[in-house]
């Protein structure tokens, strides 16, 4: 990969955090993290991420909200973002029907599959 993309990980669990930072890095990438949506939002302002894995449930502000945000923000509007989840919610299905996110990934996901995904969106 010549040019580093920089991807920023919202999800309240540490464990996905801390996991998902250090796979993503041995694969090139920046990697920014947040613990819950507001974090998130304000990260995606002013990191300006070239992706978004953005997990559904979470205390306060959830996937929902944030990615509500990200989409208002002028700099961020248009990031592809990839929704993680425990189960697939017909709210996500409505989301990438109307393109307003790139993926959804469920968990418990294979890192390999996940990969290979944020590969095919960011077209590297």
């Amino acid at each position: 990969m010549d040019v580093r993309k920089k991807i920023l990980v919202i999800d309240d669990e540490e464990d996905i955090q801390k996991l998902l930072k250090i796979r993503l890095e041995q694969e090139g990438f920046i990697v920014i993290t947040a613990g819950d949506g507001d974090k998130g939002a304000k990260a995606a302002e002013s990191e300006v991420p070239d992706l978004i894995l953005l997990d559904i449930m979470m205390p306060n502000v959830d996937g929902y909200s944030c990615l509500k945000e990200i989409r208002r923000i002028q700099k961020t509007k248009d990031t592809p973002v990839v929704m993680l989840s425990g189960k697939e919610e017909e709210k996500v299905r409505d989301l990438f029907a109307f393109q307003t996110i790139s993926g959804y990934i469920e968990k418990p996901f294979e890192l390999d599959n996940l990969v290979a995904k944020m590969k095919e969106i960011l077209k590297i």
